[in-house]
């Protein structure tokens, strides 16, 4: 048995009985914001954050560790240079068999856009092109991707938005490019014009499947403060409108508070959630960014993650609503 082999049998025995009440927010401390998690063939985690040069890699979701590993390529940062200079809210999902990442390439809200990336060794990308961009279609603020594979029908889609409102369209098969013919279709949010205050601007989304219902994450409020909150609807199709707990549209800015702050508060401005998954106790965890007051770092957004659970009309809830 090698020592590398000796540690994770270890680890796995030491962390086989973690609840809860066991994990110390945040789980990794330095600025991670807009989080995306996915469980490669390795059998670890592995995440990235906005400016992805740099990968976290887990073996139970509550410990994390800097990788050796970089995530990009440098041929691929010299083709996104050229594009930009801001790199936000990477989304790593695997598409007709293989990880693709799509990240934002971010300039100005008129000057924005979704580049996609391939896996070429394992946890390591290289870019592929720009999907869309909001020079070509007029939606202000083309960020934070989000691609899901709907196992029914096959069809590949791409939700993203904030201040132009979130909006989805379908890919092709690979999720290399839009479909041919494809339309723009808005699924949530007001328009900043619309409100000035943000609280139903939302951005940020995840798509998470439950039962049956597809539930769209979203974040809303100013993402620098005790404002920003992650909320949620639901839908039982992904091209169905999505409602809130009322039963009231996402298209107007309705949705159901999940994590919230109160101004004072010790972690506060929790959102941009990551992906949602289920650790070795069976209990299910949530992956979002999050302020802590008094930090060294004015502005770092910590990671952070929680136990997610499900009422009994198949709603998602943190218990307390804040995080601890």
């Amino acid at each position: 048995m090698t020592f590398r082999t000796f540690t994770l049998l270890l680890l796995m025995l030491l962390t086989s009985h973690i609840s809860a009440q066991d994990i110390t927010n945040p789980v990794w401390r330095g600025n991670w914001p807009d989080p995306t998690v996915w469980l490669g063939e390795d059998g670890r985690y592995h995440c990235l954050a906005t400016n992805p040069t740099r990968s976290l890699v887990s073996d139970d979701l509550f410990h994390w560790e800097m990788s050796d590993v970089a995530p990009i390529d440098i041929a691929s940062w010299g083709k996104m240079q050229a594009i930009s200079r801001n790199f936000w809210a990477p989304d790593v999902a695997t598409v007709a068999g293989k990880r693709n990442l799509y990240l934002t390439l971010y300039n100005s809200a008129e000057d924005s856009s979704i580049g996609v990336f391939q896996e070429f060794a394992p946890s390591q990308f290289q870019f592929v092109g720009i999907i869309t961009s909001s020079k070509e279609t007029g939606i202000h603020d083309t960020i934070d991707p989000e691609v899901v594979t709907d196992p029914k029908t096959g069809k590949v889609w791409l939700f993203f938005g904030s201040v132009g409102g979130i909006h989805r369209i379908e890919l092709n098969k690979d999720g290399l490019s839009l479909k041919e013919g494809a339309t723009y279709e808005h699924v949530a949010g007001l328009k900043i014009e619309q409100n000035h205050s943000r609280s139903k601007v939302f951005e940020g989304s995840y798509l998470h499947k439950h039962g049956k219902y597809w539930y769209l994450f979203v974040s809303s409020g100013n993402f620098g403060d005790h404002t920003y909150k992650l909320k949620v609807g639901r839908a039982k199709k992904l091209t169905d409108d999505f409602v809130d707990r009322e039963g009231k549209p996402m298209k107007e800015g309705f949705a159901t508070t999940i994590l919230h702050s109160d101004e004072g508060d010790d972690f506060y401005g929790p959102g941009h959630c990551g992906e949602i998954f289920k650790a070795k106790d069976g209990n299910e965890y949530i992956f979002y960014h999050c302020h802590v007051a008094g930090s060294r770092r004015p502005g770092s957004r910590p990671l952070f993650v929680s136990q997610i659970k499900w009422d009994a009309e198949g709603w998602p809830y943190v218990e307390g609503g804040k995080p601890k």
